[in-house]
């Protein structure tokens, strides 16, 4: 299975011959190419994981992909075909298992409401959390999108949830807000922690793979 890094929270996981795509929102470039997708999994509403019209540029290529997100995201979504999914639910699509954890999103701040969110563990082995530290518990994380700078977002926070999942692998994410002294610093404190339980970090950039 090779993981490929897009913009922002979003990524391409690609296994023989189909995709899946993990929120595909407003601050990554419009997808196209998007053949052979069999899933899309959106783990909260807001826009930067997700725009009607990234879903749609998908399912022009491929009529049969399904997409899953929490409750949340069905009803922002509208009309378009959201399978609700919360945690506890394993799915198989194509090549892929997918199992989801969490409930919500981490608090950005009390006068803001709190909205749905689920993290996914794709074939038991890259999880990537959305905009939460979920933990899964009882997972051996291969590899770990790690958020590296959101408003919602501490980096001693981060720091803590990588050491808390223990990932073999990780990689930033989230990070369209960031200028590149700010990524510098969050991949230094995200490397930092993933080494500590004997981990190697990849400080991937939009277009960086790996291999999992």
């Amino acid at each position: 299975m090779r993981l490929t890094k897009l913009e922002h929270a979003s990524l391409i996981l690609e296994d023989s011959g189909k995709k899946l795509f993990l929120d595909p929102g407003s601050f990554t470039t419009a997808i196209t190419e998007a053949a052979q997708t069999v899933a899309v999994v959106i783990t909260h509403e807001h826009p930067d994981h997700w725009t009607p019209e990234q879903i749609e540029r998908i399912l022009a290529k491929n009529t049969d992909t399904r997409i899953f997100g929490p409750a949340g995201v069905a009803a922002a979504a509208g009309t378009l075909p959201v399978e609700v999914v919360a945690a506890g639910d394993e799915i198989e699509v194509g090549p892929f298992t997918l199992r989801f954890f969490g409930e919500k999103h981490a608090l950005i701040h009390q006068s803001i409401p709190v909205v749905d969110n689920v993290g996914v563990l794709v074939n038991g082995s890259v999880y990537y959390g959305g905009d939460s530290y979920t933990i899964p518990e009882g997972v051996d994380v291969d590899v770990q999108a790690v958020p590296a700078g959101a408003p919602w977002l501490k980096i001693g926070d981060v720091m803590d949830y990588v050491l808390a999942v223990k990932p073999r692998r990780s990689f930033p994410t989230h990070e369209m807000t960031l200028s590149k002294a700010g990524k510098d610093l969050s991949n230094t404190r995200i490397k930092w922690a993933t080494e500590q339980n004997g981990g190697e970090f990849f400080a991937l950039e939009p277009g960086g793979t790996l291999d999992v």
